[in-house]
């Protein structure tokens, strides 16, 4: 079990898994998110191959449109 902080909240995880298979459980697929990995930006591209890893800090923001 490892231990990840998203967002200021504390999240516990079954096992290491990938931003991609985070973001699928949090139902975040496909939306428009931009994500900070450990006060790094982690490019789109990279959401897959990204593993976390116990006491990673995660900022995760939507993108909203306007006018």
């Amino acid at each position: 079990m490892i231990s990840v902080s998203i967002n200021g909240t504390a999240k516990a995880l079954a096992a290491p898994i990938s931003v991609a298979e985070l973001l699928q459980q949090m139902e975040l697929t496909g939306k428009r998110i931009a994500l900070e990995r450990n006060g790094e930006i982690v490019p789109r591209s990279q959401f897959a191959q990204q593993t976390l890893a116990d006491g990673d800090q995660l900022e995760i923001v939507g993108a909203v449109g306007g006018g």
